[in-house]
């Protein structure tokens, strides 16, 4: 099977991957525990599909019991700016870099199924492709086949790719021959945990989520707390400033699929323009984006906290345009940005 596993890796490189590595679907056993640290923390916040279907979530071997390999795929998505440089444009949102394009989870599937025919073609067996959405614990398996380590921020970390990458997964029923697993080599370093505006790290190598602005503009539903509203930013969906520090960065290599590339209109796009979306125009703005998936509300209700955060006057009528919008978190959130809009005109008045 060593001819085979070269072989696998060669033909992911031609299918768009820059990383193809191999281990057995047991190798994570140290996975149960972590998980069920992290659930009776409650770290998880409002997402309870963790808290569901544990059984495969911390064991892959019982997900599917025939198979034999799980081959690990990494697509790099680098990109070639700082992202942090976005979040000083403060009457702009700042978007996430994996999702300023098309949705990961339908490109690098269809990069899977290819791979995965071609094995089928090649050596025969049987073969099953995740990406993200099943429950597989894919960071920790990332790291047994040699992908990468789980950094500090929780990330998966390669010495040869930095953090910016997307992870993908084939359980196959063929007894590849296995990679060795990878170190951590974070070593003192702490930028990720340092970084975080919110102090969403309560320790190295673990994540409350219920602090984490990428978990508070995706995943939460309804308010956000006040306290973490003005850590937001101007953070609109997602936030990349632990993985835009990683040191190991500079060996990556920037994204090749064009369709990774950012789009013009989501670098920077104007909050004002934003604010102003109906529910028609957000699907027809965001169709084919990771965006579209949380709703037209829940998208005004972070570019509103990002307006409250801008201390610019100029969007307070964009604010006040939504008070009375059909949607309650909308309204408070606007409410809010008034508020908060208000107040700092005040405060410069009485500097001035």
């Amino acid at each position: 099977m060593d001819a085979l596993a070269n072989k696998l890796r060669e033909q992911a490189r031609a299918e768009g991957f820059d990383a193809c590595q191999i281990c057995a679907p047991d190798a994570v056993p140290d996975v149960p525990a972590r998980l069920d640290a992290f659930l009776e923390k409650g770290y998880h916040g409002q997402m309870g599909w963790l808290a569901e279907r544990t059984h495969w979530r911390g064991n892959p071997a019982a997900l599917w019991p025939e198979a034999r390999s799980v081959i690990m795929l990494a697509v790099s998505y680098t990109p070639e700016e700082d992202p942090l440089e976005a979040l000083t444009r403060k009457e702009a949102g700042t978007v996430s870099v994996y999702a300023q394009n098309k949705d990961y989870h339908d490109l690098v599937k269809k990069g899977l199924k290819r791979l995965a025919r071609w094995l089928i073609a090649e050596a025969g067996g049987e073969v099953k492709v995740f990406v993200d959405t099943a429950p597989v614990p894919e960071k920790p398996l990332g790291q047994a086949a040699g992908l990468g380590w789980q950094g500090k921020h929780t990330n998966l970390v390669s010495r040869e790719l930095g953090n910016w990458f997307f992870i993908g997964s084939i359980f196959s029923t063929l007894d590849l021959l296995k990679d060795a697993p990878e170190q951590d080599h974070c070593g003192s370093c702490r930028n990720c945990l340092d970084v975080c505006p919110t102090g969403a790290f309560p320790a190295a190598y673990q994540l409350d989520a219920r602090r984490c602005i990428s978990y508070l503009t995706i995943e939460h539903h309804g308010p956000v707390d006040e306290e973490l509203r003005p850590l937001l930013g101007n953070r609109i969906y997602g936030c990349d400033d632990c993985l835009a520090v990683c040191p190991w960065n500079k060996f990556a290599q920037n994204a090749r699929d064009i369709r990774l590339k950012p789009r013009d209109d989501l670098q920077s796009p104007p909050l004002a323009e934003l604010a102003m979306l109906n529910d028609t125009e957000f699907r027809e703005k965001f169709s084919g984006s990771p965006i579209k998936r949380i709703g037209r509300n829940r998208f005004v209700r972070n570019v509103l906290y990002a307006v409250g955060n801008s201390g610019s006057t100029n969007l307070l009528k964009c604010a006040q345009h939504l008070l009375n919008d059909n949607d309650e978190t909308v309204r408070d959130a606007a409410d809010w940005a008034c508020k908060r809009l208000k107040s700092a005109a005040n405060g410069q008045d009485e500097a001035g």
